[in-house]
């Protein structure tokens, strides 16, 4: 099998439009969630969310970003960091018939759908934009980095709640591993924050309350005061190439994604499940061919609900055993928080700055510990250590979804 490299990354997020910025705020420790106005959040309740700083002026022609749905154009503009970072397109020697897409959301056009139903049933006008079904379905975000960049390769579009775009990271990488494509573009792209989304999500009474002294500290992964999950937006993008392809052309590699890890917990709706997640873990290891102790950082799904996060500590540590003592462990959820489809993508990214700079991110606002979420906590800043050779993300999702990444330094 062909090993796959990482050669470009992405990234819009409420931590910033660009890879960088996000890593800046991870390192930093700083939140991007906030305070939701009424515009956003409507009459649903939810008091905060993570969202993004989106200026779709400096990126589409005039008009063009109407005919695009939020989430569509995070997705545009995060690939396209990626693809300009690998150089890859300017390998003539590369058909675009062996270059696909790999693509991960939950909701899709969000935005659009709630605005059809908003002139519908809201104004009680039965006529609504004609690319709605085009802008609004679960497939528009990738199609159209496909179409943007004339990719012709092989492409998949998951939707599998919060496992999405870890998935598509998966299967891209199984894609080049079989030989079915050269390169990959491989990510996801959430934008929910919509009074009809949020007030669905209200009703689930999986949401965090505002913190009172502070809204940005209001998602607390493993912490005692935990209550509920924080939303939010953005996108996560990467270039994932054949490995000698890549090192021939003299292109600079992030890591390898080496392992990938899919189950189903066949328990539950809603409701996670120790073994499923264990399983996961296991098969990305094995086909890392990695033992627990090799891993040095793990970015958990985290989502500090009260039940997930006691149920992925019990999973980690059957998993790790004696090595769990050792391997640091942090949810960067509590900074940028929930992405739902997209989250899987963008903490895969955050889990390669452990790899590429030996910069740990935290668990934001960690202040006591859950004795029930027994790890080794990165909490309240980075650490900085001894880049690890190989990381693990989690994303575990509604359905029973269960998705595992492991990359190793290359």
């Amino acid at each position: 099998m062909r090993r796959v490299a990482v050669t470009g990354a992405g990234v819009v997020s409420p931590l910033g439009t660009t890879l960088e910025q996000f890593y800046e705020s991870l390192a930093a420790g700083r939140s991007g969630i906030r305070r939701l106005g009424p515009d956003v959040a409507g009459r649903s309740g939810v008091q905060v969310g993570a969202t993004v700083e989106w200026n779709a002026a400096a990126l589409f022609k005039e008009g063009e970003a109407a005919n695009l749905d939020r989430v569509t154009q995070f997705a545009i503009a995060a690939a396209g960091q990626a693809i300009t970072a690998s150089g890859l397109l300017a390998d003539e020697s590369l058909p675009r018939e062996r270059i696909g897409v790999s693509w991960g959301t939950g909701m899709g056009g969000a935005h659009t759908q709630e605005a059809s139903y908003q002139q519908v049933y809201g104004k009680g006008e039965w006529r609504v934009r004609p690319l709605t079904v085009v802008m609004g379905m679960a497939n528009a975000a990738g199609s159209n980095v496909a179409v943007r960049h004339g990719l012709r390769g092989p492409f998949g579009n998951y939707s599998t709640a919060c496992s999405s775009s870890a998935m598509a990271l998966g299967e891209a990488m199984r894609t080049i591993a079989a030989g079915r494509a050269d390169a990959m573009i491989a990510g996801g792209a959430e934008a929910l924050l919509t009074p009809g989304v949020l007030v669905a999500w209200q009703a689930l009474r999986t949401l965090a309350t505002a913190d009172p002294a502070n809204p940005s500290a209001s998602c607390k992964p493993f912490d005692k005061r935990r209550t509920g999950l924080v939303l939010g937006e953005g996108s996560a993008a990467f270039v994932l190439e054949e490995e000698s392809r890549a090192r021939a052309r003299g292109a600079h590699i992030y890591a390898l994604l080496t392992g990938y890890g899919n189950s189903c917990d066949a328990v539950h709706m809603s409701r996670p499940d120790r073994d499923g997640q264990m399983r996961a873990m296991k098969e990305a290891l094995a086909e890392a061919q990695l033992s627990p102790q090799d891993v040095g950082y793990i970015n958990a799904h985290g989502t500090a609900t009260l039940v997930g996060d006691v149920v992925e500590a019990e999973a980690i540590n059957a998993v790790f055993g004696a090595s769990a003592r050792e391997v640091r462990v942090s949810s960067t959820k509590s900074l940028h928080g929930h992405l739902l489809g997209g989250s899987g993508a963008l903490e895969f990214a955050a889990a390669l700055l452990a790899l590429e700079r030996g910069i740990l991110p935290p668990t934001g606002f960690l202040d006591e510990p859950d004795p029930a979420c027994s790890l080794r906590h990165v909490a309240h800043t980075a650490e900085r250590v001894d880049p690890p050779p190989a990381v693990m993300s989690n994303s575990f999702g509604f359905g029973g979804s269960n998705v595992v990444l492991v990359a190793t330094r290359a």
